[in-house]
């Protein structure tokens, strides 16, 4: 009889299963000095331990709480993916967390990441670290780690997810929203700088619908060539307003909450801060928004209501204030370098109802 076990093949190794351990040691090598520049007071910011430590008392609290957040720059990535162009999307990675936790008060200690793709393209991969440790210098926070998952069969040539992990810090009488919130209170509205992170599988649609390429000039009517393509406005990173509202809260005492407008829009998202009994008024015509907001409700023929809760709609942050505080906390976000507009107010009303007057980002 003949042994079955020589006909078997032998020496495999897993870079035949198609995982290179060699790349991903090159890519933490190559990475390494993009987490050292986000080192803050409580973190070295070093890479390559099991897991990465945190002192809140060495970042000056005394007794805070700790909030964390994770979340993902959803199909943005597939923009990113067939562009080609990876540095941006982990900036909106860090922002869709950090900024989560700048309206619970909190300011953001530590961030962690999660890379996953078929094959690790180094230079790619490289490149959306580097967004990412640039969003978090940007919020303040130390990049203390993550994982780099390289999953064969799991994921097509090309395509790659992200996910990120934030925590932060807030004294435990800092806490936002205030219990105070409630009518007569003034909404500020602070700029974004496009469609942020959310609506792009809407955004996605309608281009494939109307077969516009990520490469087409924007607007598309302008001559090919000039300025910005669809995709690299479509691309443009989510902002992070952190610091500029940190500095805010230490200047005065009169935010009262902060609304990240995320998914849900206004609509969806305001109503996560208001008492019982509290509706909110936006006055749509307070503010301009940017030019890509217009285009696509135009090309998908999206009326006011569904803009105001898929999209951001050219506000990617909304303050509560005191109304006799609107003036302070205006001028202490714009010695930041914010554009504030004044876009509403709160009133005794149906709980959680937004009614929002006129057309949304529509002053000129």
């Amino acid at each position: 009889m003949t042994d079955s076990s020589d006909d078997r093949p032998n020496r495999y190794t897993y870079r035949d299963a198609g995982v290179d351990i060699d790349a991903g040691n090159a890519l933490v090598k190559a990475i390494a000095p993009l987490a050292r520049a986000t080192a803050r007071a409580g973190a070295d910011a070093s890479l390559g331990g099991f897991g990465g430590f945190f002192d809140p008392k060495a970042a000056g609290f005394k007794d805070p709480l700790l909030v964390a957040a994770n979340d993902g720059v959803g199909t943005k990535l597939k923009i990113a993916i067939e562009t080609g162009k990876h540095d941006t999307v982990g900036i909106d990675l860090v922002a869709m967390c950090v900024n989560d936790l700048i309206v619970q008060g909190a300011e953001p200690l530590f961030f962690l990441d999660y890379f996953a793709t078929g094959k690790l393209e180094l230079d790619e991969a490289e490149a959306v670290i580097a967004g990412i440790a640039k969003g978090c210098e940007m919020a303040g926070a130390a990049l203390i780690g993550g994982e780099t998952a390289e999953m064969p069969g799991m994921y097509a040539a090309g395509d790659y997810d992200l996910a990120g992990f934030s925590v932060g810090a807030v004294e435990r009488d800092a806490v936002l929203p205030r219990s105070d919130v409630g009518p007569g209170d003034v909404l500020l509205g602070l700029a974004s700088s496009g469609v942020h992170s959310n609506g792009f599988s809407l955004v996605r649609r309608l281009l494939s619908d109307h077969k516009i390429g990520f490469n087409a000039p924007f607007p598309p009517s302008a001559q090919s060539g000039a300025g910005e393509t669809v995709g690299d406005v479509l691309l443009t990173p989510t902002r992070i307003y952190v610091k500029q509202l940190l500095a805010a809260m230490k200047a005065t005492d009169g935010i009262k909450a902060l609304v990240h407008i995320t998914g849900g829009g206004f609509t969806e998202n305001v109503p996560r801060v208001l008492p019982d009994n509290i509706a909110a008024d936006i006055d749509g015509a307070s503010w301009s928004q940017p030019p890509i907001f217009k285009w696509l409700a135009e090309l998908g023929g999206i009326d006011n209501a569904e803009m105001g809760r898929t999209f951001n709609c050219g506000i990617g942050m909304v303050v509560v204030v005191d109304a006799a505080s609107t003036d302070a906390v205006t001028a202490a976000l714009e010695a930041e370098g914010e554009s504030v507009a004044r876009i509403g107010t709160l009133r005794a009303g149906e709980t959680g109802e937004v009614m929002i007057n006129g057309q949304l980002g529509s002053a000129t």
